[in-house]
């Protein structure tokens, strides 16, 4: 992944709405959440297993569903 530069431009001494859009631009870039994933090691085995049980969640939610959308 590049390194992409975040900056704004202040216009008319307005710091607070410059303030405002570069808030947004950092969250699209996705620097933030960069940061903190790397915050702390997770293991591999712990990732699968994270990512696992997403799925069960995600499987068990969409039979629910189903079974609502079948009774009507």
């Amino acid at each position: 992944m590049g390194v992409s530069l975040v900056s704004v431009e202040v216009r008319k001494g307005d710091i607070n709405s410059a303030l405002k859009v570069f808030k947004r631009k950092v969250a699209a870039s996705g620097h933030i959440d960069e940061l903190k994933k790397r915050r702390e090691y997770t293991k591999p085995t712990t990732k699968r297993r994270l990512q696992k049980q997403k799925a069960v969640r995600n499987n068990e939610l969409q039979i629910k569903k189903d079974k609502l959308l079948n009774l009507y």
